[in-house]
């Protein structure tokens, strides 16, 4: 069982990587959308990609402290993205194209969802390789 004091310092720490690679991208899903360059569904996909990047990077160091070699690691992040960018168009595509409801709350909600199914399948299974020291 989890120690609940070390599950909330990690999830905490996910919590933080996860406003940096959102900054980066929801300002790619604004931009891309009110620079009237790309839709919203195509928008946000980008910026989830684009996210993806960043949040590899420093949850890999800083949230999980992952001693999985990248060659592992590298392919379940991006099968776990893969995943969430599946629910991301999904979602999106429900919400902004089926549902007509505005872009950002729409991807506020489908970031909350998504939040939680990377947090796990990362914890169980991307960077399971046990902690550095």
């Amino acid at each position: 069982m989890a120690n609940p004091a070390g599950l909330a310092r990690q999830f905490g720490a996910f919590f933080g990587v996860g406003i940096v690679a959102a900054i980066v991208h929801y300002g790619l899903l604004v931009g891309l959308v009110e620079g009237g360059l790309a839709g919203a569904v195509p928008a946000t996909l980008a910026g989830y990609v684009a996210g993806g990047v960043v949040s590899y990077v420093l949850n890999r160091r800083h949230t999980y402290r992952s001693d999985r070699p990248h060659e592992e690691a590298t392919w379940r992040f991006a099968a776990v993205a893969f995943v969430g960018f599946l629910v991301t168009w999904g979602l999106m595509h429900l919400f902004v194209e089926r549902l007509a409801l505005p872009y950002l709350p729409a991807q506020v909600i489908t970031t909350g969802i998504v939040l939680v199914w990377s947090f796990l399948a990362h914890r169980i299974w991307t960077f399971a390789g046990g902690p550095r020291p």
